[in-house]
């Protein structure tokens, strides 16, 4: 049977909040509740507890996440809270993490407002490098907005006011209530077709989250993004942004601050012309001046004045450079004569007939050299072979031979017979003189002591 595994409490502790962390669910769960026992904590940290009818749960919210709380929690306050749940290892007791939370009265359309923010954020709809930049001198503004409220009055004013030359194309749409979201998407999509407008402002006045809901649906930001034409989103509100703020390329607080950032202000393009008149009025001054300036100091050079003179300083200079071309080219055809003598005498050298009168004494000289290393080779090889004749004559065995002495063969004449081991009696043997040859039987044989002659 295994051992079976003991777990401190430290050790159970965390291995429950392992659980609850990696569960899918408690990592991101919305609940509602009323807050009871709240606490803001001089570290900014706020605890408090979620309960309803028949149960409770401690909560913490720290100070990096309500930092950004669009309103101040307070006992007894019925919320909507959005964050995870695990376990305080220390206590063992499980507890709830906010990361969000808003109160229970918009609850339901926070919460649709949330999820389809990170759905559209993880498509890429809101990322920044798709943004563009809007036209500085936009010829045509396409507005989107109510026709009968303050909103496109805002707007028209301040193009007027700040633009007058620009046309603005207003497409008057539902900004509220049922339809609202497909009429905004309808009015894009026609000023993309008419392609007139340079940029949108899409938008209206405040109001609360509900009167608003229309710039937070899908179909809205969709049209926004696919659209060709850059857009500002304009809706009413300074603190909280709607899922078209996020969409749009540019996002103006309101519906007057959009006609601001849709058009450049004439007065101030009329200031920026005048300064720089003023700036190149200035620089052409200064120019006329300096050229003036540079026209007066060469009426006063002595070129002008004198002319004759600064000739004359030319005629005795180009002169001076005439004798020196002189020297110089008499200096060059010397160098090219002795040039040419050197390349004559060079060519002299390796003339044919040159060539072939010293090639003739050369052969000449060498004939005779080996003509006289022939004559001296063939004497020396004369008296060496002399030398060699008569030291071979002495040592010939027919000198020997005709003082007497004998040469015994075998029969064969293959070995020559040195002592009378190498035959025996009856033994043909041959006797070679100096003037002939015995063929002879061996009949006796008496051995000799060297010791005593005998």
């Amino acid at each position: 049977m295994a051992e079976q595994k003991i777990f401190s409490i430290k050790e159970l502790n965390k291995y429950i909040r392992m659980k609850l962390e990696s569960d899918r669910v408690l990592s991101d769960v919305w609940i509602r509740g009323e807050i009871s026992n709240f606490t803001h904590h001089s570290s900014g940290h706020m605890y408090f507890t979620l309960k309803d009818e028949s149960s409770r749960i401690k909560s913490i919210m720290f100070a990096s996440h309500n930092q950004r709380l669009p309103f101040v929690p307070k006992e007894g306050s019925r919320v909507i809270a959005r964050g995870n749940v695990s376990v305080y290892e220390r206590d063992g007791q499980y507890q709830f993490y906010a990361t969000h939370m808003q109160p229970d009265g918009i609850g339901s359309l926070y919460l649709a407002y949330e999820q389809l923010k990170q759905k559209l954020e993880a498509e890429g709809l809101f990322a920044l490098e798709r943004k563009r930049a809007l036209p500085r001198f936009p010829r045509t503004i396409g507005v989107v907005t109510s026709p009968t409220g303050a909103a496109v009055r805002d707007i028209i004013t301040t193009l007027q006011r700040r633009y007058p030359q620009a046309r603005v194309l207003l497409y008057p749409v539902l900004v509220q209530g049922k339809g609202a979201a497909a009429s905004i998407v309808k009015a894009i999509a026609k000023l993309n077709a008419l392609a007139e407008a340079d940029v949108l402002i899409v938008g209206r006045g405040g109001g609360s989250l509900e009167e608003l809901w229309a710039f937070n649906e899908e179909i809205v930001a969709r049209a926004i993004y696919s659209s060709a034409i850059p857009v500002i989103s304009a809706v009413g509100h300074e603190t909280d942004f709607t899922i078209a703020d996020f969409t749009a390329d540019l996002r103006a607080a309101t519906p007057t601050a959009a006609a601001e950032l849709a058009v450049p202000h004439l007065v101030e393009l009329l200031d920026q012309v005048r300064q720089r008149e003023r700036r190149l009025r200035s620089a052409l001054k200064q120019r006329v001046q300096s050229e003036r300036e540079r026209l007066a100091r060469v009426q006063r050079s002595a070129v002008l004045k004198h002319p004759r003179r600064y000739m004359l300083q030319h005629a005795e200079r180009l002169d001076m450079l005439r004798d020196r071309l002189k020297r110089a080219a008499v200096g060059r055809t010397r160098l090219h004569k002795e040039q040419n003598a050197r390349l004559l005498h060079a060519l002299e050298r390796y003339n044919p007939q040159e060539q072939v009168r010293t090639s003739r004494r050369q052969l000449e000289l060498s004939e005779h050299r080996i003509s006289t290393a022939m004559d001296r080779a063939l004497k020396n090889s004369r008296q060496q072979l002399d030398s060699t004749m008569r030291q071979l004559d002495a040592l010939s065995p027919l000198k020997v031979m005709a003082r007497g002495y004998s040469l015994v063969y075998d029969e064969q004449e293959a070995r020559l017979i040195k002592s009378l081991r190498d035959v025996q009696p009856g033994d043909l043997i041959k006797i070679k003189m100096s003037d002939g040859q015995l063929d002879c039987q061996v009949w006796g044989m008496k051995e000799v002591d060297n010791q005593h002659g005998e």
